[in-house]
């Protein structure tokens, strides 16, 4: 995808996620908030008995006449159930996700959008899933750990190198070969983003990045090989460093973490329901939002489309809308 702004606007594909949470909700309030022009670039994937439910009882069924809308991810009306966890609903969710990518795939579109899943759902119904990064190399046909989530809110880009999976188990995977993948991935992801050669800091594993051994081995035997193989390419990294020292410099315009906690505790700080959440290293460039399917208010009509909003220009290239703060 070309970020200059001479390039025609990019198409996006928007794919409701859980039809039983607020992905319904928030896709056609962020749509009815875009100038025309700006939806006529975009087509939501969905089922579509749930967007018009969700549309009637917004007030705004009109809408629906003037979007494009691909029928994916049918839910058995018995299932279709605002704040329910069903199973139905969790595949509803994968289905509609791929029906997104594989368009996205075939050049229909240049980017994908996905709204909020639920995991618990998703794994009732059977799928293997760990996140929007594991369906996006699912779908592209590539090892799932060549994709990583790169988190961008609050003025930060966050990429991580393991992400929903116990700290042991993380530790078990981490290796030099998957810390130099995770940051030539987040490198390429600014590139897109408009930022094409970032300044990148890597955190350590441990506190202080170990401390020179104070703290483990860890660091020494896995992160430093990465960042020197890594400036050896021409790439511009520093560390490891412990992430609370690179958080507070602020000087890099990239960031890796090691760990899930690492990365989403900055960027959900300053940026609470407002993040973006893309899966990046696939031929397909997939962002969600920083924020949950938000089951407890499900149905009532007081969904935030701010992070969705926020999202949508972040891959359009359009100036992002500021932050709310409840």
């Amino acid at each position: 995808m070309n970020a200059s702004t001479n390039a025609p606007p990019r198409r996006l594909a928007l794919a409701a996620g859980d039809p039983n949470g607020i992905g319904p909700e928030i896709a056609l309030k962020a749509l009815a908030a875009l100038p025309a022009e700006a939806r006529a670039g975009i087509t939501l994937y969905g089922p579509v008995a749930v967007l018009e439910r969700t549309a009637a009882a917004l007030g705004c069924s009109a809408l629906l006449g003037e979007l494009r809308i691909v029928d994916a991810g049918q839910l058995p009306a018995e299932a279709a159930r605002p704040g329910r966890i069903d199973a139905a609903a969790g595949a509803s969710a994968v289905a509609s996700a791929s029906a997104a990518i594989e368009a996205c795939r075939r050049g229909e579109a240049d980017a994908v959008i996905a709204c909020p899943h639920h995991e618990i759902a998703i794994h009732r119904a059977g799928i293997a899933f760990s996140g929007y990064p594991s369906l996006v190399a699912r779908v592209c046909t590539v090892p799932e750990d060549s994709v990583f989530l790169m988190l961008v809110g609050g003025g930060l880009r966050i990429v991580h190198a393991t992400l929903h999976e116990s700290v042991r188990s993380a530790l078990g995977r981490l290796t030099p070969a998957l810390v130099a993948a995770a940051v030539r991935a987040g490198a390429r992801a600014c590139a897109v983003l408009g930022v094409p050669a970032p300044s990148i800091g890597v955190f350590g594993i441990n506190p202080h990045a170990s401390e020179g051994g104070l703290f483990g081995a860890e660091d020494a035997a896995i992160v430093e090989p990465a960042v020197r193989m890594l400036r050896t390419e021409g790439l511009r990294v520093d560390g490891p460093a412990g992430a609370d020292m690179l958080l507070t410099q602020r000087r890099h315009d990239l960031y890796v973490a090691m760990l899930h906690d690492q990365g989403h505790i900055p960027i959900k700080l300053l940026a609470p329901n407002a993040a973006s959440a893309l899966s990046i290293g696939a031929d397909v460039l997939l962002s969600s939002v920083g924020h949950g399917s938000a089951m407890d208010i499900a149905g009532r009509g007081i969904a935030d489309c701010t992070a969705l909003l926020r999202t949508i220009a972040l891959l359009s290239g359009a100036p992002q809308p500021p932050l709310t703060r409840d």
